[in-house]
């Protein structure tokens, strides 16, 4: 899985070709233009836009929109940011959390930025934490008992906060979790609830009751991500955690990161490895149960891979099968459902102008389920990503973006998901309760309710 300007098949971003004429869209109304529509079911809205046509004009409130359908002009918006298009501001809540982190700033800034983080999650640096997250697994699964029911989602939360906690803040900070975990779910779900609603437009000193948790929750945030920085910077030990690499940084002036700074990436890195983690390995867990050939062959390939001893680092490349179970979850339930991007003056898409100020709109969820690139695209079938098997086409699979702001922890969480399931999977099968579970939008793509399980041993 590329972080790079490659696509996930390894091939580049196609040079623009496939020309880019919008079609309308659905009925507008005035001043709000499709905002009701995109609020009360964002995923359905960007179903039936993408029946009209490859790129469609709509409006999110008074912003000029266009939703892109194609692959190729998804390569496009993907390596243009930065050059074509300027990230988006994504609202007060989400700014207030992430601060001036290298998910949100831009330019020369961002640049340096992420310089300094990229070489902390580098597929280097991972192996070191592999044994982590086996370890925090191995301890999960200690605590289950067979025929025990289980609230799946708590559970997978509850283990990679635990992990990002200890791979961010260092075994040291056990128990902190407790501290921390509670305030990034009030602020995980506050920018959620601002994006689908129309606070995204109200400004900043409005006061809502929402926003009233969520400035309650950032300050705790604030503080306990400073209680350990002003640790560490006590302590001086050099210590084998992300917090410390972080401190370590140096730019190419050899300035450091700022203590606002770290804490602006240390949120961005624990939000990045707790919540889309944790979720996909929620809906990992629901698929499987739906698939008994997937899970047949899940346990084949753990036995015959790590007859009964428990994953290392090492083990992730031999865990193919393992791993095409988190791809095709992600491509089902990609845990970050849109991409988004604004014109600057003079963009093309498609060798067509757009005009500046343009949202240009992306989906992960709608792209990764469009027939025309993967046959029937609602099912289950971790063996399309088989070696042979019919290539998918560049930027129709895009979990973790692409182009330059691909999402820098993309090694970090793929092989965190394969040695979790991994981990558990050897040990116990988990017997979901029947039914649909619907996908609810926020932050991330999360279960629209309560996902429950009984345990079996593997």
């Amino acid at each position: 899985m590329s972080t790079g300007t490659s696509s996930p098949t390894g091939h580049d971003t196609p040079a623009p070709g496939l020309p880019a004429t919008p079609v309308p869209g659905p009925g507008q109304l005035p001043l709000i233009g499709n905002l009701p529509a995109f609020s009360r079911d964002p995923l359905g809205f960007f179903a039936r836009l993408r029946g009209h046509g490859d790129v469609v004009s709509w409006r999110l409130g008074p912003q000029r929109a266009l939703f892109l359908s194609q692959p190729e002009h998804i390569g496009e918006l993907l390596a243009g940011v930065e050059t074509n298009y300027r990230h988006p501001e994504l609202g007060w809540a989400f700014k207030l959390v992430l601060g001036e982190g290298v998910v949100t700033s831009e330019g020369a800034a961002w640049r340096r930025k992420r310089a300094l983080v990229q070489p902390v999650v580098r597929p280097r640096q991972v192996r070191a934490y592999a044994e982590t997250m086996v370890d925090c697994a191995s301890s999960l699964a200690d605590t289950w008992e067979p025929g025990a029911h289980i609230d799946v989602r708590r559970d997978m939360l509850g283990l990679t906060q635990r992990i990002a906690v200890r791979t961010l803040f260092g075994t040291d900070t056990a128990g902190r979790e407790g501290v921390i975990g509670p305030a990034m779910d009030i602020a995980q779900a506050a920018i959620g609830d601002e994006f689908r609603g129309l606070t995204l437009f109200l400004p900043p000193w409005v006061p809502t009751p929402g926003r009233r948790r969520l400035k309650k929750a950032v300050a705790v945030i604030d503080s306990e991500v400073n209680r350990v920085t002003e640790e560490r910077h006590r302590g001086g030990a050099d210590r084998d955690d992300l917090l410390s690499r972080l401190l370590a940084a140096r730019d190419e002036q050899g300035d450091r990161l700022t203590d606002k700074e770290i804490r602006d990436e240390a949120v961005t890195l624990y939000i990045g490895g707790h919540e889309t983690t944790g979720t996909t390995l929620t809906w990992a867990w629901y698929l499987l149960s739906r698939s008994p050939e997937a899970r047949r062959r899940l346990a084949e390939e753990l036995a015959a891979v790590l007859d009964g001893r428990t994953p290392g680092f090492d083990d992730f490349k031999e865990l193919r099968w393992t791993e095409q179970i988190i791809r095709e979850t992600l491509r089902l339930y990609p845990p970050v459902w849109l991409m988004t991007g604004i014109a600057k003056e003079g963009s093309t898409l498609g060798g067509r102008p757009v005009p500046e100020g343009t949202v240009l709109w992306a989906s992960q969820w709608s792209a990764q389920r469009d027939e025309r690139w993967f046959a029937e695209p609602d099912a289950f079938r971790p063996e399309r990503w088989d070696e042979g098997a019919t290539p998918v086409p560049d930027h129709a699979w895009f979990p973790f973006g692409g182009g330059a702001r691909a999402c820098l922890g993309a090694r970090f969480a793929t092989v965190e998901a394969v040695l979790v399931l991994a981990t558990l999977a050897q040990r116990f099968r988990l017997d979901l309760d029947p039914g649909e579970i619907p996908p609810r939008t926020g932050l991330t793509l999360q279960p629209g309710r309560p996902v429950r399980a009984t345990l079996r041993s593997a």
